[in-house]
């Protein structure tokens, strides 16, 4: 397996692993769902464990962590387990479908009435995951924080939250008043669903939990006058991209997507969803363009120019190119976006250009 992509050695790996239910291993028989890995060895996927016993279901998710784990390559595993239950449940689950964030009170509040002093709301989006969305969006709000907005960022990943390592984040948020007051890094206001709940226990959600989990990251923090929150959605287009763009609050959204050929449908996924929404385009990034080799040449690895390409076939504005930082992901490991930490370095001057035009487009 030397010579295959990550994503196809941790498959190998985790077929593996024997599904107790029916005796195939858990790739054969469906269980592992929305698996990807990152060029930087983070492997997200979903386990559905059938019967809605949930130490069996962990037990099993346990199984495949360490699978997955033990892949060369790979430098972290983000997976949950979902267990469906064959019944009723014997008992009412603590946190609701409407506040599974178990405030205090359950605040209902509009996503408009919640966010009256936010100027703008920006998601950022990726038809799949390993793009560097979250690197994106991180860099990209701090950015936006060091040319003058007051901007802040929420990580709505409810599976797999990254802002907490990003920006080295470990203490849980205040509470006052059955309100959440975001954590502040890096010039701005900051909050993830990680900084909530235990990180060493994984999150059996259904879409109706997402999205209001979703809902009470907005509603229920407490964001303050902002000119700019910058959204960093999960991979795809599923529950958290609706419920922000059935909010009539977003402003628009950016799409994130790498050169490869195969970027043309990933870009009409993401651009075709908020477009039925009625959420305008503010453009499309190519991120991992190339690589800058020491004599100053560029290694097109995956591809060229194959977003730039979709966004004008979809008519959407395309806002530049990011090379390969190889820098910016030691930094994104270690909670320090080089935005922040070296805005003269290479990268850091790409994210302040790219938070330059995106400025331009919310304040004329």
């Amino acid at each position: 397996m030397a010579g295959e992509p990550l994503i196809l050695k941790v498959r190998a790996a985790l077929a593996t692993v024997a599904d107790p239910a029916t005796g195939r291993n858990i790739i054969a028989s469906g269980r592992v769902q929305g698996l990807s890995a990152s060029p930087s060895g983070v492997v997200r996927f979903t386990l559905e464990a059938a019967g809605g016993k949930e130490k069996e279901a962990m037990d099993l998710l346990e199984k495949a962590r360490t699978a997955a784990a033990g892949v060369e390559g790979v430098t972290r595993v983000a997976a949950v387990a979902t267990a469906h239950q064959a019944g009723p449940a014997k008992s009412p689950p603590p946190r609701g479908h409407s506040n599974p964030l178990g405030l205090r009170q359950d605040r209902r509040a509009g996503l408009e009435d919640s966010l009256l002093g936010v100027r703008n709301v920006i998601a950022v989006a990726s038809g799949k995951g390993g793009v560097g969305k979250s690197t994106v969006a991180a860099n990209l709000a701090v950015a936006l924080a060091r040319s003058g907005l007051k901007a802040g960022l929420l990580d709505a990943d409810i599976y797999g939250p990254s802002l907490p390592t990003l920006f080295g984040l470990k203490d849980k948020p205040e509470i006052r008043d059955g309100r959440i007051l975001p954590a502040r890094a890096f010039g701005l206001k900051a909050m993830s669903i990680g900084l909530i709940v235990d990180p060493d226990k994984a999150l059996a959600w259904r879409g109706p939990m997402v999205m209001s989990a979703v809902r009470q990251l907005i509603s229920d923090v407490d964001w303050g006058e902002l000119d700019v929150l910058v959204v960093d959605t999960p991979p795809g287009t599923g529950d958290a991209q609706l419920t922000l763009g059935q909010s009539k609050k977003l402003t628009g959204a950016i799409i994130v997507s790498t050169p490869q050929e195969l970027a043309l449908a990933d870009v009409k996924r993401g651009v075709g969803l908020f477009r039925r929404l009625d959420v305008p385009i503010l453009g499309v990034v190519e991120n991992m363009a190339w690589l800058e080799t020491e004599d100053g040449a560029r290694q097109y690895l995956f591809g060229k120019g194959g977003a730039e390409r979709a966004a004008r076939e979809f008519d959407a504005p395309f806002l530049g190119a990011l090379p390969i930082f190889p820098e910016l992901r030691e930094a994104s490991d270690a909670g320090a976006p080089l935005a922040a930490t070296a805005p003269d370095s290479p990268a850091g001057e790409a994210f302040a250009s790219l938070a330059a035009k995106v400025r331009d487009l919310l304040i004329p």
